[in-house]
């Protein structure tokens, strides 16, 4: 059994503003499941993002960041190497679910920000939760963990 979880929540040093999400209370539950296997998941950086690098948000359903510059295309592509990297375990039945980073514009499972990068939230999934979710895959927010 294998679990996809997003990579700044493991601690990797991937979030746009070059840390981290680092989740104990994930951590100790995976540690009480030593038979799960983890597959640390990032479409940001799989997309070729660099860390660290301006937020984004997803507006009129294209990605941009605060800067105004369209990163749609790098996220996607993410999103799609991501994918084709689980693709196996998804199929095989593997992959049974995936712990996601809460407002993520990749990764948001039950809501993201709204586009005007003033703080404000709507409901929604991130293009990868949706990604996931359509294929299958049984999303988390780690809100909910």
């Amino acid at each position: 059994m294998k679990i996809a979880v997003s990579a700044c929540l493991l601690g990797v040093n991937c979030k746009y503003s070059g840390g981290n999400n680092r989740c104990e209370r994930l951590l100790e539950e995976l540690e009480k499941h030593p038979s799960i296997g983890v597959i640390p998941v990032c479409p940001e950086v799989a997309g070729g993002l660099p860390t660290p690098r301006p937020p984004a948000e997803i507006v009129g359903g294209e990605v941009v960041n605060k800067l105004g510059v369209s990163l749609d295309a790098e996220y996607r592509a993410g999103v799609g190497a991501e994918m084709a990297r689980l693709r196996p375990y998804m199929e095989s039945g593997e992959l049974v679910a995936a712990v996601l980073q809460s407002r993520s514009p990749s990764c948001g499972v039950h809501e993201v920000y709204d586009g005007t990068f003033a703080g404000r939230l709507i409901s929604g999934k991130g293009l990868f939760a949706r990604a996931l979710e359509d294929g299958g895959v049984r999303i988390v927010d780690v809100a909910d963990v």
